[in-house]
């Protein structure tokens, strides 16, 4: 195949594969950098270089998280600088996930409690309940319980270790639980049978 012909497919993969995702995209990005500006700003620089560098995406892999990859790197590299200093945990990454009872290392078997309160909540709630939590915190919850993505493609996106994705995604949904528990009990309906199932679960074991 000729260059040109290569780079006329690689742009038509590009243009009904990749954009269509835009708008989630931009979701994500409001996400990380709260700031619309900012956000259509990381996002026009996520597709610019995913498009200078689609020829090195393996056709068939998981798209979006490549692109989630990208960025998330351009975010730490450039927007998270304007805001305050990277939350840094201390070293107990393995402990914490293991008191916590992490589910699965590979993927989501099942929808998370959190996905699920989420998922009955109002955005304007989950929105600033997702802004209260410490950066790094917010993150891993947001790939986790709003996008979909398993532990590992976690761990793919933020160029991390598996465990640290574990113990992040465990302290933001204690978190996260507090915060949406006590907006449902503000509304009268109180948590579902699941997230007090899992509440008590990580309560027995933490205090084992």
């Amino acid at each position: 195949m000729s260059d040109s012909a290569e780079q006329t497919r690689l742009e038509t993969r590009f243009k009904d594969e990749a954009l269509p995702m835009l708008d989630q995209l931009y979701g994500a990005a409001m996400k990380m950098t709260r700031n619309p500006q900012d956000a259509q700003d990381l996002v026009q620089e996520t597709f610019l270089k995913a498009y200078s560098a689609f020829a090195s995406f393996q056709e068939g892999t998981n798209l979006k998280a490549w692109l989630y990859r990208i960025m998330t790197n351009s975010y730490i590299n450039t927007y998270r600088k304007k805001q305050r200093e990277p939350f840094l945990g201390v070293v107990e990454d393995l402990e914490d996930w293991q008191l916590g009872g992490a589910e699965s290392t590979t993927a989501m078997s099942a929808k998370s409690a959190e996905a699920e309160a989420i998922d009955r909540t109002p955005d304007t709630v989950v929105t600033e309940a997702l802004n209260a939590l410490p950066e790094d915190f917010r993150m891993a919850v947001y790939l986790a319980d709003v996008e979909g993505f398993s532990y590992q493609e976690i761990a793919d996106i933020a160029e991390v270790p598996i465990g640290t994705v574990m113990s992040r995604l465990h302290r933001g949904r204690a978190r996260l639980r507090k915060t949406l528990g006590e907006y449902a009990g503000e509304q009268g309906v109180g948590l579902g049978t699941k997230e007090t199932s899992a509440a008590k679960k990580t309560a027995a074991k933490g205090d084992a």
